[in-house]
């Protein structure tokens, strides 16, 4: 089963997606890669969504990526002794660890990190940034603050500190056990919320231990500051503009998620444009103008996927909501100006780089003067095929993979058709092999040629080393 597109498609399983018809109607629709938000449901919820999966994968003979996203320190206020309170601009409102539901005057604030990293003049947002806060004076068990913008506050609404870096991990109690179940599960992507440093990648990491990929969320300004070292030790980016526009101005996301792909793109990382895709959808068959711009944005500007959040998990036209992305992806993908702000923005690799960047800067080049039908990498890891991707070449790239977690994680690669199959072990089983899977999974025809790249020794990861020219 082959896709007409390169960019991936990411869709979120939910209560209004997750009995198995709906699922498979979700993947024939276009979903590259299934997110489980660990925010909501059950471990049972979870598991049954994977057996889903991991079936409907062994039914269609494609495989497909599943992405576990951890809901990270979420910071939310107490509750109130009668119900919503209004907080007036300009009055006086305090913050503290009591936990004595609060009134008018006062709220519980049981984070003691929030006020260890508050200073005067530090922003507190609630409520997805409705209401604003400025604090006045503040102390290890304290805060007392003035309203900027008022407004109905209710318990438990969340608590966003954009102007600092709060001493918190990113990995909560509650993210651990959530991890430990979707690596016993097979999760082959995890997602960390509210990265703020590169530090947070490299805990997560150290708990993986390559039994997964991992997206950092960049949804924090701290996450900015140091974009380039938390790309560098990802696998993969996720521009998560929902916390990223509560705490920073809605102008700057815009140029922010263009920053960040460019980044990605550089690095080869793969990057994920999310949330508010196509909100509309939740409710209505189909999406305001507005929304179909916002996704034909990303894929201009080069996203490896974009992503539905509530559109699928919970909205009232979950595949409808994915056909449209599927076709907005396409239109854009078949319009001239798409192949040429794709070149116009491609980076060249690094003088000194290694011997995978040169490689595939080659591999970039020949395609385009012989006109390939395909590119084929045989690659272990994966690292072959990602390099592959970086270029983004005007052939499309079939990778062949003896390991079946490889194929999974390369679902979410720009441009990439990833095939488990068997290990070769010479240059001429190479040639046959990527030859045959070419005409295989609908390529390329007898006659015409492909661009085949790996590396010697075979079988070993990280070894990009090969580029070959065959006819099928």
């Amino acid at each position: 089963m082959r896709r007409t597109r390169n960019a991936k498609i990411v869709a979120t399983l939910g209560p209004a997606s997750s009995d198995p018809e709906t699922v498979r109607r979700l993947f024939l629709a276009g979903v590259d890669v299934f997110r489980l938000n660990f925010s909501h449901g059950s471990a049972d919820d979870h598991r049954a969504r994977f057996a889903i999966l991991r079936e409907l994968e062994q039914r269609t003979g494609r495989p497909i990526g599943i992405l576990a996203d951890l809901q990270g320190p979420k910071l939310r206020v107490g509750t109130f002794q009668d119900g919503p309170v209004m907080l007036v601009e300009g009055q006086a409102f305090r913050l503290d660890l009591d936990p004595a539901p609060g009134d008018a005057r006062r709220a519980g604030l049981p984070h003691p990190e929030i006020f260890a990293a508050l200073v005067p003049g530090a922003e507190l947002l609630l409520d997805d940034g409705r209401l604003r806060l400025v604090v006045e004076e503040c102390g290890p068990d304290f805060a007392q603050t003035r309203v900027a913008v008022g407004g109905w506050l209710s318990e438990r609404k969340g608590v966003n500190v954009p102007s600092v870096v709060l001493p918190i991990t990113a990995l909560t109690a509650k993210d651990r056990r959530d991890l430990a179940l979707a690596l016993e599960l097979g999760a082959d992507w995890i997602a960390l919320s509210f990265v703020q440093r590169p530090e947070d990648v490299a805990e997560a990491r150290a708990l993986i231990e390559g039994r997964a990929a991992i997206v950092a969320k960049l949804e924090k300004p701290q996450a900015i500051e140091r974009l380039d070292e938390i790309v560098a030790l990802s696998d993969a980016i996720m521009v998560a503009r929902g916390d990223l526009g509560v705490e920073l101005p809605a102008e700057r996301v815009p140029a922010l998620q263009k920053r960040i792909v460019r980044s990605c793109r550089h690095l080869g990382k793969p990057v994920i444009v999310a949330t508010q895709m196509l909100e509309s959808m939740v409710s209505a068959p189909v999406p305001t103008r507005a929304e179909a711009s916002d996704v034909a944005t990303a894929i201009y500007d080069g996203a490896d996927a974009v992503m539905l959040s509530a559109e699928s998990a919970s909205g009232k036209h979950p595949v409808e909501a994915v056909d449209m992305m599927n076709r907005i992806i396409q239109q854009v993908e078949t319009d001239p100006l798409y192949r040429q702000l794709i070149d116009a923005s491609h980076s060249a690799a690094r003088v000194g780089s290694d011997a995978a960047e040169g490689i595939c800067c080659a591999m970039r080049r020949a395609v385009a003067v012989i006109r390939a039908a395909a590119i084929v990498c045989c690659t272990s890891s994966g690292h072959t095929s990602l390099r592959a991707a970086r270029e983004r070449p005007e052939s499309p790239i079939l990778s062949l993979t003896p390991h079946v977690a490889t194929a999974r994680r390369l679902a979410l690669a720009w441009g990439m058709h990833s095939v488990h199959a068997a290990d070769v072990e010479d240059v001429a089983q190479m040639s046959e092999a990527a030859c045959d899977a070419a005409r295989r999974e609908g390529f390329a025809q007898p006659g015409q040629m492909i661009v085949a790249i790996a590396g010697m020794p075979f079988g070993t990861p990280g070894t990009t080393n090969l580029l070959r020219i065959a006819t099928v």
